[in-house]
């Protein structure tokens, strides 16, 4: 991954099953940002602050691998190219958070606690929940696949019904 932050990002929309996403995209075609509804452009402002906006359409990968999930290829999220490199967020627990998320397959689900530990705080499940809210490339970065320990459903930014349906379209869910 690269560790340079992005100097421009493309905006783009995709309709999905469960709503249309908006990605950010660098000019390598990586995703830096994704978005369910509104709140790309603050969350892009926010991760990299001095990146230019500019709207554009998605990079094809990202489009192909995005309709073959949604057509039931549930490990086809692997494929797409991201980076968080020059995050604001650093190095810090916050971004271990983030790319550990990338280890958690789909069809599985871990506990904030687990997420925690994975990051290398253990004991810091709420810190973990807190980076996980602010995950700036949700469904990519599957922030989807982390439940409470008791197996509840909390905390997706997408809404619980997306999260819900995303499990489900894994077979996290069986109900």
């Amino acid at each position: 991954m690269d560790d340079a932050a992005p100097q421009r990002l493309t905006l783009s929309s995709i309709d999905t099953p469960i709503g249309p996403m908006a990605f950010a995209s660098d000019p390598d075609g990586r995703v830096r940002g994704a978005s369910f509804g509104e709140g790309l452009e603050r969350t892009m402002k926010r991760v990299w602050p001095a990146a230019e906006l500019a709207a554009g359409p998605p990079p094809d990968p990202v489009r192909s691998a995005l309709a073959a999930y949604f057509a039931g290829e549930t490990e086809a999220l692997r494929r797409i190219a991201w980076s968080l490199g020059g995050a604001a967020a650093g190095d810090g627990f916050q971004a271990r958070v983030w790319r550990a998320l990338a280890e958690i397959p789909a069809g599985a689900t871990i506990s904030y606690g687990e997420m925690a530990k994975r990051a290398g705080e253990p004991g810091a499940a709420q810190a973990a929940g807190v980076a996980l809210n602010r995950n700036p490339i949700p469904l990519v970065l599957p922030c989807h696949r982390v439940i409470g320990a008791d197996g509840a459903m909390v905390g997706f930014g997408g809404g619980l019904e997306r999260k819900t349906w995303l499990l489900r379209h894994e077979g996290a869910l069986l109900i």
